[in-house]
């Protein structure tokens, strides 16, 4: 059974270009005061110490070698896993 669509209905589904494509501009682009800029105030120096960067370098070998340690043990339980699966289905089919 086929379905007539006529110019009506198949106008639902077309989307509604507005009129004018191009928005107004938000802003206009007045020059600035010809006053020389005003100069912001110097930040501090931050002094970091040598062992705030030991200590940061260890504690990044420290949780890249205990992800590292997660990774090969959650390796190691699914090689398991398939072994005692393939195991027990060969143990039951006897």
């Amino acid at each position: 059974m086929t379905r007539r669509v006529d110019k009506e209905s198949l106008a639902v589904l077309l989307p509604k270009y507005p009129d004018n494509p191009t928005p107004p501009p938000a802003h206009s682009h007045a020059p600035a005061d010809p006053v020389a800029p005003t100069r912001r105030p110097a930040l501090p120096a931050v002094s970091i110490s040598t062992g705030a960067v030991v200590a940061v370098l260890t504690g990044g070998v420290v949780l890249t070698a205990l992800l590292a340690a997660v990774a090969v043990s959650a390796v190691s339980v699914a090689i398991a896993a398939v072994v005692l699966r393939s195991l027990l289905r060969e143990h039951n089919r006897r």
